[in-house]
């Protein structure tokens, strides 16, 4: 017996250093390829659209023109009370250096003077970055640096080329102030929670290695498959690592405390920590990965991509979180917990529990519970009609950059016409009647022909409507009608086929994410009204924190509209995510009642247990969310709102209150038609008192 025991404390010893050896070994592999992520990162309108909007072949058609895809600009010179022959001359002086420094389409541009004689309007085309992002950018840069204001004249750079460095610029800084800002969130919540100088520390380091992993992994995707990367997709992914793989250090490590007092060795308290919650944490992560592939069925590019990199960093944390963090907790032992750490053998103070408290209100008026709960969550799904229309490009920005300040000058002072471009491809032998059916369209200000290439030509044409206005938005929609067989493009058409297939996409995916979770719940819990009430319960939380972002962002934050893809997006996350918090509670709920206990104590035995690990990670989750309302760009300040507030309603209102109370009202026939919904023969069991 002896060498048998001295055997298994050999593993026990073994075992966690050589899972850290195999991590280390693993991301010293993972450590290039995590590199290269930014590098096939794209931000562009096509990058975003699916390949079969019309805007999007306009685009390609427009790439395989002689010189390649074209960079648009617009320099605006602009004074207040008239602009000088002095300003005239210093326009044409710094335009003279742009097409000195640069290779530009069709040579020097020529001013467009405004009718009130305050602006001067120079549109500047260039072949020269092609596709190139970073050049573009460069392009747009120096340009900016040549054309500067002087002597109280304002010069700005505009267009759909600047828009797109500005925008560029914001997705880049993700990268840095996203992840220091998770960083620092998730660590303050984690040494409140914890209230140990090292315990937090764990996790922590723990979510940043798997977030270097799934990077790692993200690109693998990218070179493999063609997975869309952008921005957006990628700042989720971190806030998805850090945010879920903290939930499962939290669940563990609750459930590692409790094992420590019960085990006198570390390594015996981990396996049984990890027998205990491993099957719950699995099927969460599970869930959630499974809900966000459901995106794959979306014809967004942009909403495509991120499924694929959501998953893969889901799936890292998991990993992580499952192997490495237990590792690195049982070779650090039990002082790990200082101040508190859990003796063997001991108790924990007994204390009157805030969800014991909650759990007592829950059991004595199930119903009453469940209909003002109910209730409330109606109303504030009403706030969804006070949600604005689409934003505009222009609106996008929460600082509003250079770029659009020229928009708008441009707009106020040539009201009679846009200086957005709509660039229509058509066949080359049709090239003549074609513009003369663009010219005869109504909208219409000005058109003319352009390039010609590969059996294609090239029509630029001038709408005398502002960019994304309902005239112009007509304008688009009558040049598609009457030009079967050519293709209109530009960025309002872009704009236009980003809310066309958002649209087709809710459609599509919300059934598909509703009917796969179900389906997992189903065969999880083995019974089918709860996994019907915990889906009910997270499409309500979806509705109320859609509506409590009708209620906000007009009102309170100024947003003139929001994205087209924030409906999708923030039900698929608050969905998958919302489902992961009610399996910890059912999971729970199931093994006391498999244990033998009545329905409403068990219930009530579920949520004394696990409200305070769900607390912890529903505020976790909610502030890495959150953490999407300090960046830059309005679609993801309304995204990170919505699933914030989403987060914290299903935390501690429908967790708490409504599963709880549902699960009381319904006793045995919550795990319909299952075994568990026929009570036991043994009528001589006491169960435990509700609310105790």
């Amino acid at each position: 017996m002896g060498s048998v025991g001295a055997g298994r404390t050999q593993g026990s010893r073994g075992l966690p250093w050589l899972v850290v050896g195999l991590w280390a070994v693993l991301l010293a592999v993972a450590a290039p390829f995590a590199a290269k992520l930014a590098d096939v990162q794209h931000d562009r309108a096509t990058d975003y659209l699916p390949a079969s909007a019309d805007s999007t072949r306009a685009a390609k058609l427009q790439d395989r023109l002689p010189g390649g895809e074209t960079t648009e600009l617009v320099l605006v010179y602009h004074r207040a009370t008239g602009l000088t022959a002095a300003d005239r001359t210093t326009a044409a002086r710094q335009l003279s250096r742009v097409a000195h420094r640069h290779t530009l389409t069709a040579g020097t541009p020529h001013g467009i003077p405004s009718a009130d004689g305050t602006t001067l309007m120079y549109p500047v085309t260039s072949n020269e970055p092609g596709t190139d992002e970073k050049k573009r950018n460069a392009l747009v840069d120096d340009v900016r640096q040549v054309a500067h204001d002087q002597g109280g004249l304002s010069v700005q750079v505009g267009g759909p080329a600047a828009l797109a460095t500005d925008a560029s610029g914001v997705y880049a800084s993700l990268g840095g102030p996203l992840l220091y800002t998770t960083v620092a969130v998730v660590a303050l919540l984690l040494v409140l929670i914890y209230r140990s100088p090292l315990l937090w520390l764990v996790p922590l380091v723990v979510a940043g290695l798997s977030d270097f992993l799934a990077r790692a992994a993200a690109y693998g995707l990218n070179q493999a498959f063609g997975t869309t990367v952008s921005g957006q997709s990628a700042g989720i992914m971190t806030i998805l690592v850090f945010g879920a793989g903290t939930d499962y250090a939290l669940l563990l490590v609750s459930r590692y405390r409790e094992e420590l007092r019960r085990h006198e060795r570390p390594y015996d308290a981990m396996r049984a920590a990890l027998r205990g919650c491993g099957p719950a944490v699995l099927a969460s992560s599970g869930t959630v990965a499974a809900g966000l592939l459901c995106l794959l069925a979306a014809d967004l590019s942009s909403s495509r991509g991120m499924g694929p990199l959501g998953t893969v960093g889901v799936l890292c944390a998991l990993a992580a979180m499952l192997t490495l963090l237990p590792a690195l907790l049982v070779l650090l032992g039990r002082r790990v917990f200082w101040p508190l750490v859990p003796a063997h053998g001991s108790t924990p103070r007994a204390r009157r529990s805030l969800f014991a408290a909650m759990g007592s209100s829950a059991g004595r008026r199930p119903l009453t519970v469940l209909a003002v709960g109910a209730a409330l969550l109606g109303a504030l799904a009403l706030g969804t009609l006070n949600l604005p229309g689409a934003i505009k490009q222009l609106d996008t920005f929460v600082h509003r950059p250079e770029s659009v300040t020229a928009m708008e000058t441009v707009a106020r002072a040539y009201p009679e016409r846009s200086a957005q471009p709509i660039g229509i491809m058509t066949p080359a032998g049709r090239a003549d009647a074609t513009l003369a059916v663009v010219e005869g369209t109504r909208g219409v200000a000005d058109a003319r022909e352009g390039r010609t290439g590969g059996g294609w030509t090239e029509i630029t044409v001038t709408a005398s409507a502002p960019p994304q206005s309902a005239a112009e938005t007509a304008t688009i929609e009558a040049l598609r009608h009457r030009l079967p067989g050519s293709h209109v493009g530009g960025p309002s058409a872009q704009q236009l086929d980003l809310k066309d297939t958002g649209a087709r996409d809710r459609l599509v995916v919300v059934p598909i994410v509703l009917v796969s979770v179900l389906l997992i719940l189903v065969v999880l819990l083995r019974s089918l009204v709860a996994p019907l009430l915990l889906v009910a319960a997270v499409v309500a939380v979806w509705g109320a924190a859609l509506g409590l972002g009708g209620l906000a962002f007009g009102p309170l934050f100024g947003f003139p509209g929001t994205d087209p893809g924030l409906g999708l997006l923030s039900f698929v996350f608050l969905v998958a995510l919302g489902v992961d918090y009610g399996i910890f509670l059912m999971h729970r709920m199931r093994e006391e009642s498999v244990r033998g206990a009545e329905p409403a104590a068990a219930a009530l035995i579920a949520l004394r247990t696990t409200g305070g690990v769900i607390a912890s990670a529903g505020l976790v989750l909610a502030a890495t969310f959150a953490v999407l309302t300090n960046m830059g760009l309005v679609p993801l300040v309304e995204l990170g709102f919505v699933i914030a507030v989403g987060v914290l309603l299903d935390t501690f209102l429908v967790r708490t209150y409504l599963v709880t109370s549902a699960s009381v009202a319904l006793g045995h026939r919550v795990w319909w038609p299952g075994r568990l919904s026929r009570p036991a023969p043994d009528a001589d069991r006491t169960p435990e008192p509700v609310g105790a």
